[in-house]
């Protein structure tokens, strides 16, 4: 009787709150092991990496005329440092497999016909995050320079290593995931946890919480860059509104056509 139950349970697509917790440590799991393969990857890439983001300071020290140097204060700084680059290395790179488990997570709420829409989600994330990924990289060398543009010309700019690291990489992930926060709110809106109504509602402080996070991202001399990365994430949000409107509109004829049929 209970199989009977479970099974019937699973066939209409509901889940109770144990299986959810299952379902979520499984997805848990496979995107940990996706990172650590990749984390993998980026250890042996560290050394390329390490390079690169430390350009900006050799940057520094040729274009403002000063001693700029990165210092490691401790004795396994340099180690922890490139587990670190690793680690965000692999999140980069196992975001298609990560991003799909979030998507396959939320797919027990959606009925068949929205199930189909998930490889649209799914391939519309990824190059989204890898373009966010890009942009961050892009912007990254302005602010570094215009913050330590502040440096008093007769003073040295020495940069701790680990909070050198830290601030750089974080930037790049965090303007990934900026670009695929829209992606998510047509997905929450097909599990019917938000409406349209309710993102165009609130676009008066998404663009201003945009424009604040463009602006702290991209404190370069020249507004430029704060617009060129603040345009692609307004345009983005609004088209996650006009994705979720349509949605509506189509489950809003259903739900009438529904209530108008007669009872058999």
């Amino acid at each position: 009787m209970a199989a009977r139950a479970t099974q019937r349970s699973n066939t209409e697509g509901r889940m109770s709150l144990g299986q959810h917790l299952l379902e979520l440590r499984k997805r848990l799991f496979i995107s940990a092991a996706a990172i650590a393969v990749g984390a993998i990857i980026g250890f042996l890439l560290a050394g390329f990496i390490w390079d690169a983001l430390r350009e900006p300071v050799v940057t520094i020290a040729t274009a403002q005329n000063r001693t700029a140097e990165i210092n490691y204060p401790t004795i396994t700084g340099a180690f922890d440092l490139k587990l670190q680059i690793a680690f965000y290395v692999g999140l980069i790179i196992s975001s298609p497999v990560w991003l799909y488990q979030i998507f396959a997570f939320f797919l027990p709420a959606l009925t068949l016909t929205e199930k189909r829409y998930t490889f649209g989600f799914l391939f519309t994330a990824i190059p989204l995050f890898f373009a966010g990924c890009f942009a961050g990289w892009y912007v990254m060398p302005h602010v570094v320079e215009l913050m330590t543009s502040f440096v008093p010309q007769q003073d040295v700019s020495y940069f701790d290593a680990k909070y050198y690291f830290d601030f750089v990489l974080k930037l790049v992930v965090a303007i990934g995931v900026a670009f695929v926060l829209p992606v998510f709110l047509v997905l929450l809106n097909f599990a019917r946890v938000i409406s349209a109504k309710a993102i165009i509602g609130s676009w008066r402080w998404a663009i201003l919480v945009i424009c604040l996070f463009t602006a702290i991202a991209t404190p370069a001399a020249d507004v430029f860059s704060m617009f060129l990365l603040a345009l692609p994430m307004v345009v983005l949000y609004f088209t996650a509104y006009g994705v979720a409107w349509l949605h509506d509109r189509r489950m809003n004829r259903r739900d009438a056509a529904l209530a108008a049929a007669p009872a058999v």
